[in-house]
């Protein structure tokens, strides 16, 4: 079927070469290109009745968007509300106005159109009308290039996932002319947000199932600064670890309310049962506004500050953490410095056990991994990464390394053949990150990037790290007693409080979220404290490491009591 989206602007050049990319993906492409997941019914109807889309409202009234329909999971379940809402009412009104669905793969478009066909049909709407509503109701083309008249009451879905890379180049450069929200590494879900919530109406509810990564990635930050200024982040339910899709998918998503109306206080949740009487009930309480302990629903007062990331953490600990926020400064301003470890690229021609890296001695470092610290002190396997940096950050001169030169040709296809290498090739054989020797000679804390609690571990300056691995050396800070506050509850709820969650509960200790962590200044920490932090950190007392923090920094028992949990 052909696509009906308009994109034929005067002046616009390109525009052949956006409208074959379109209709490639709307013919061609699999599931994973069009990131086509989708929904189980209990999470439509726990999601429709979250908006307020529900049977018992004046629905013939309103105006609903599906921006993705798919195989038609939220679409079908919101007509059938709709058919039911218009005969209680006994309403002769036209409902062709009150739905609008998009969707671009054609073959998909049809199928759910006959989904739809039939559902009237059961319904015992005359076949007629039932041809004249779907025309007027579904739209095959592009949502984010697609003209769409009007504002809605409601937008409800689950949005297509698409990395960047996927998109043709063309059709990429248009929706980064239209979306300010695609920044960065940003997912095409996010540009999808960022229209739909344009299309609100004044008090309308907008409900997405998708990845939670733009809530506190630094490529979230314009639609999260859109959100914070314009709209009320209504509700937030974490669906991490809960079966929301119909099909295994790796994917960290969560359920947002937002309304087109000044910012409030948000209600928070996490992984609710999948029972439909207990999501309803739970819908109930979230569009009341009011906090729920039974249901573990919790009040945070202000989610969103501009392009900020989201802190979604109970009230108390969100208090707590904006007075350490107000009292300390932050890590690096306190005279630490985070970094992570060297990205080769290609580590199977770069790394290799020392012994066996056949190059001269200057041109090899060993190589602290993640599989080295894995049981809280360096155990170091053995492993050795080609270093070609001079100490002045200059690539060596092949011609001065006879051995290092011979095994860079041996492995040259595969080194030559990255991205880093084409962009230059005149220096094909550097790695992605310059490797600079001093570092593996310091002193440092190692801090893998996925884990479950704050996993840091000394290291005496022997080892360069790799790319899995950040590390922290400071100037001030002794990094013993460093590595006794970084292993607190204290600095885990910094990270906890910003990062994005994995499954199973694991959290991302990466370089911008390890920045966020506060630190007093190394001269204001007295000398009893600072022996006691070591001592703690160096026997790998967790217990004590918690309690000299919670010192450290002034907490109550309350305070202390609340990390703990």
């Amino acid at each position: 079927m052909a696509l009906t989206f308009t994109v034929e602007q005067p002046g616009l050049p390109g525009m052949c070469l956006i409208s074959d990319a379109v209709e490639k993906l709307a013919r061609d492409s699999d599931h994973s290109e069009r990131g086509a997941i989708f929904t189980r019914r209990e999470v439509v109807d726990f999601m429709l009745d979250l908006a307020g889309y529900t049977a018992n409202r004046p629905l013939h009234r309103m105006r609903l968007l599906e921006p993705s329909f798919g195989g038609g999971e939220f679409l079908l379940a919101a007509v059938s509300r709709l058919l039911t809402a218009s005969t209680a009412t006994d309403s002769s009104k036209d409902l062709s106005g009150c739905i609008r669905a998009v969707e671009l793969h054609g073959n998909t478009y049809t199928e759910t159109k006959v989904k739809l066909l039939d559902l009237l049909e059961r319904a015992s709407v005359d076949t007629a009308e039932s041809r004249r509503l779907v025309d007027a109701w579904l739209l095959n083309g592009d949502f984010l290039l697609s003209e769409l008249s009007g504002k809605f009451d409601f937008v409800v879905g689950n949005p297509p996932y698409v990395r960047q890379e996927l998109i043709p180049p063309p059709l990429l450069a248009e929706y980064r002319r239209r979306y300010v929200s695609l920044y960065d590494r940003a997912d095409l879900y996010v540009p999808f947000i960022e229209r739909s919530l344009d299309l609100l109406a004044h008090g309308g509810q907008f409900a997405f199932i998708c990845a939670d990564r733009w809530t506190k990635n630094k490529y979230g930050g314009p639609l999260r600064a859109m959100v914070s200024e314009a709209f009320h982040l209504k509700a937030y339910v974490d669906m991490v670890d809960t079966p929301a899709f119909d099909s295994e998918v790796i994917a960290y998503p969560a359920i947002t309310l937002i309304e087109r109306s000044p910012p409030g206080p948000t209600l928070v949740t996490q992984q609710p049962s999948l029972v439909a009487d207990e999501l309803a009930r739970l819908a109930r309480t979230l569009r009341a506004g009011i906090p729920c302990a039974e249901l573990c629903v919790a009040v945070v007062e202000q989610a969103s500050i501009g392009a900020e990331p989201w802190v979604l953490s109970s009230s108390g600990k969100r208090s707590l953490l904006r007075r350490l926020e107000g009292l300390f400064p932050t890590l690096e301003e306190a005279g630490c410095k985070v970094g992570i470890g060297v990205a080769t690229g290609a580590d199977k021609a770069f790394i290799a056990p020392m012994a066996e890296l056949d190059v001269e001695p200057s041109r090899k470092l060993p190589l602290a991994t993640t599989k080295d610290i894995a049981s809280g002190v360096v155990q170091w396997l053995g492993a050795g990464v080609i270093n070609p940096f001079e100490d002045d950050g200059k690539l060596a001169d092949l011609a001065k390394y006879p051995k290092l030169r011979a095994h860079l040709e041996r492995h040259r296809e595969v080194i030559a053949g990255r991205h880093v290498a084409q962009k230059s090739p005149g220096n094909w054989y550097r790695t992605i990150d310059r490797i600079t020797p001093s570092l593996a000679a310091r002193p440092k804390l190692l801090i893998p990037d996925i884990k479950g609690s704050a996993h840091v571990v000394y290291e005496s300056g022997e080892l360069y790290p790799h790319h899995n691995l950040y590390f922290v050396v400071s100037e001030d800070w002794n990094l013993r007693a460093l590595q006794g506050v970084l292993l607190s509850s204290v600095a885990r709820q910094f990270v906890a409080a910003y990062s994005t969650t994995m499954r199973g509960g694991f959290l991302r200790f990466q370089a911008q979220y390890l920045r966020r962590i506060r630190l007093p200044n190394w001269a204001s920490v007295p000398e009893a404290m600072r022996t006691r932090l070591a001592q703690a950190a160096m026997s790998l007392d967790l217990p004590e490491c918690d309690s000299a923090a919670c010192e450290l920094y002034g907490l109550t028992s309350e305070e202390a009591a609340m990390l703990a949990r």
